[in-house]
């Protein structure tokens, strides 16, 4: 049960440096530039695997989670999700999209963290 609980963590790493790279190939690719399905997929990694991290949540008992900080953590993560969809149809994003979302990332980041 240890080895499926760190693969998890280690692909709900994987999918925040997907966050975290699709934030520097935004920010090269310029102003004018569409959304990057990169966002969407990172997040969705996180989703998926922090879901899962949860649920065995019952199952482990050497890890115990805070559910406000799990809570928080994945409203920040919708929004990010919800940020990507909705301008993702667009042919350009807007120039305030890109330090929003990376900001929202470096937040999560934070929150899991430093918040114990």
């Amino acid at each position: 049960m240890e080895f499926v609980r760190l693969l998890l963590v280690f692909l709900h790493l994987l999918g925040m440096a997907m966050l975290i790279g699709t934030f520097m190939l935004q920010a090269k690719a310029g102003a004018g530039a569409p959304v990057n399905k990169g966002w969407l997929h990172g997040a969705g990694l996180q989703l998926i695997t922090g879901l899962i991290l949860m649920g065995l949540d019952p199952i482990n008992d050497e890890v115990e989670y805070n559910p406000i900080k799990i809570g928080i953590k994945l409203l920040v993560l919708v929004v990010i999700g919800g940020l990507a969809l909705g301008f993702l149809r667009k042919p350009t994003a807007p120039s305030w999209l890109n330090p929003t979302l990376g900001g929202l990332v470096v937040l999560n980041v934070g929150l899991a963290v430093f918040w114990t």
